[in-house]
């Protein structure tokens, strides 16, 4: 990781912001559709911008995550990734990479893609957890905001997304109702002159 703490700490804001974002929209995505879209898009700000982008410029600026997974309580996860992660890091730093691009742009796609978005979110969060206890103050949270966010989609795939609240839209002004209501009126006024005339 990057050692300067200029640079680490706007990524962890970063990293913060989107999480709160996501897990507001996976709370609200049950009853507000809109909020829906929210999640897709802040998804894809934190896998695109706040991932692939960042970890695309750690190792160009030659990163090579040594010391990542010391924090685990597994002896496996920490010497496998010394002994076969750090030597090849390009290869699979580059995979992380174009994995976690692929998941903002599905994210963004609407649909299957970002049900299937955010299936890979949430293994990808369950695996994070095995590097340490550490990681799972942000692991939990976004695993939360992901499951709401997908059930929110699944709800909607299968015709039943919430309805909007009506109090949450603008009231009509009087102009309007009165132009709405102006046909009736006047189709009432018809038929009651018509009467004496077919009675006739």
């Amino acid at each position: 990781m990057s050692d300067d703490p200029v640079v680490m700490a706007l990524l962890a804001a970063t990293w913060v912001v989107c999480g709160l974002v996501l897990l507001v929209s996976g709370v609200l995505a049950t009853r507000r559709p809109r909020w829906r879209l929210v999640g897709r898009v802040t998804t894809a700000v934190l896998y695109v911008a706040a991932g692939a982008a960042v970890n695309t410029a750690f190792l160009l600026s030659g990163v090579d995550y040594s010391g990542f997974a010391d924090g685990s309580w597994s002896a496996f996860v920490r010497e496998t990734w010394e002994s076969l992660v750090v030597p090849r890091h390009t290869l699979f730093i580059g995979l992380l990479v174009v994995f976690e691009a692929t998941v903002g742009v599905l994210a963004l796609l609407g649909g299957r893609a970002t049900r299937l978005a955010y299936l890979a979110a949430i293994g990808f969060h369950v695996a994070l957890m095995s590097f340490g206890v550490g990681f799972w103050a942000w692991a939990l949270p976004l695993l939360v905001a992901f499951g709401l966010l997908l059930r929110a989609e699944v709800r909607a795939a299968q015709g039943r997304a919430p309805v909007e609240d009506p109090r949450s839209r603008p009231a009509r002004t009087s102009s309007q109702s009165v132009s709405h209501s102006s046909p009736t009126t006047e189709g009432t006024a018809t038929t009651r002159s018509s009467r004496p005339a077919q009675r006739s």
